[in-house]
C-alpha cells in the first residue's frame, strides 16, 4: 500500500501577511520572535507584541522597599526592544527599533510561558499590522493540518524567517515546576533558539493557533506550541482578551500602563530566578 501525504499549499499572499507582523524581540542577552497586533485606542493605533514569557524573563528586577515602616516587594520589568527587518527589491535594506513596555506576563515554570508586550510609540504601526488569531476559544487542529511558522531563528539574524510543517500531535502533556502538566500542540515547523514567541499559523488562513515555547535541539520539527486554547484562557483570566479579539475594544492607556504585569502565580514564586 502507498501512503500519500497530503499538503496543503500556502495561500498567495499569506507569507508577506505574516512577516508583516513578525518582530524579533530583544531582552538583555536574549532575543525571541513576536507577533503584532495593534489596536485604535482613541485617536491613536497601539501596537501589541505576543511573545514568550521566558524570552523577557531576564528584564525582571526585585526590590525591597521601606514605606511607613512596612517592607514591601516591588517587582518592575525594563523595557524590551523590538526589531523589525526590513527588505525591497529582494534584499534587507534596514530596521525599525521600538522600546516595548512588558504589559503582562506569566512565567514558563509556573505559569503558561506567554507575555503581551506594549510598543511605546504612538502609531508606530498601522491597523493593517494585526494578526489574525482564530477565536473558537476551544479549537483543536486537526493532525495533519498544514501549518507555517514566522520568528526570528537563532535571534535577529534569522529574522523573519518562514518555515512549514504540519501539526503532527495534540494534548501533550509536559510537566512543568508547578502542581499541573499543561498541554501543548506537537508540530513539525523547523525552529531554533529564537524561534520562541513566534506564531505558528494555518498555512490556509494564516490564523494564528499557537505560540511556539519549546523543542529538541537534537530533533529539529519536533517542536511544541502553547495553543490557542490556552491563550484564551489565560488572556480571559488576565482581563486582556481584547489583544486577541478585535471585536473588544481596548481600555484606555492609562488601565493598560497600571495593570499588575504578573500574574498570582509569578508572585507567589518570586524569590526564584527566572529562567533563560
Amino acid at each position: 500500500m502507498i501512503l500519500t501525504l497530503v499538503v496543503s499549499q500556502v495561500q498567495a499572499g499569506i507569507p508577506d501577511e505574516l512577516q508583516a507582523v513578525s518582530v524579533t524581540v530583544k531582552a538583555d542577552n536574549c532575543q525571541g520572535s513576536g507577533t503584532l497586533v495593534t489596536r485604535k485606542i482613541g485617536n491613536d493605533n497601539i501596537s501589541f507584541i505576543w511573545t514568550a514569557g521566558h524570552v523577557v524573563a531576564g528584564l525582571r528586577g526585585v526590590r525591597t522597599v521601606i514605606i511607613a515602616g512596612n517592607t514591601k516587594t516591588i517587582i518592575e520589568y525594563k523595557d524590551a526592544e523590538v526589531v523589525q527587518e526590513m527588505q525591497e527589491d529582494g534584499r534587507r535594506v534596514g530596521e525599525v527599533k521600538y522600546d516595548a513596555k512588558i504589559v503582562k506576563v506569566t512565567d514558563a515554570s509556573y505559569g503558561e510561558d506567554l507575555a503581551l508586550l506594549m510598543v511605546r510609540k504612538y502609531n508606530a504601526y498601522p491597523q493593517t499590522a494585526c494578526v489574525k488569531f482564530k477565536l473558537d476559544k476551544q479549537y483543536i487542529p486537526p493532525i495533519g493540518v498544514s501549518v507555517v511558522h514566522v520568528g526570528s531563528l537563532l535571534g535577529q539574524f534569522g529574522a523573519n524567517s518562514f518555515t512549514n510543517g504540519l501539526v503532527s500531535q495534540t494534548g501533550r502533556l509536559l510537566p512543568g515546576k508547578g502542581a499541573e502538566a499543561k498541554v501543548f500542540d506537537q508540530t513539525t515547523v523547523t525552529a531554533f533558539p529564537g524561534s520562541s514567541g513566534g506564531g505558528v499559523f494555518l498555512a490556509e488562513t494564516g490564523e494564528y493557533i499557537g505560540m511556539l515555547t519549546q523543542g529538541v535541539q537534537q530533533l529539529q520539527g519536533f517542536n511544541f506550541i502553547v495553543p490557542i486554547r490556552r491563550i484564551h484562557k489565560w488572556a480571559w483570566d488576565s482581563k486582556i482578551e481584547w489583544a486577541l479579539d478585535p471585536s473588544i475594544s481596548g481600555p484606555p492607556i492609562k488601565d493598560i500602563e497600571s495593570m499588575p504585569v504578573e500574574d498570582i502565580s509569578t508572585i507567589e514564586n518570586s524569590h526564584e530566578q527566572p529562567e533563560d
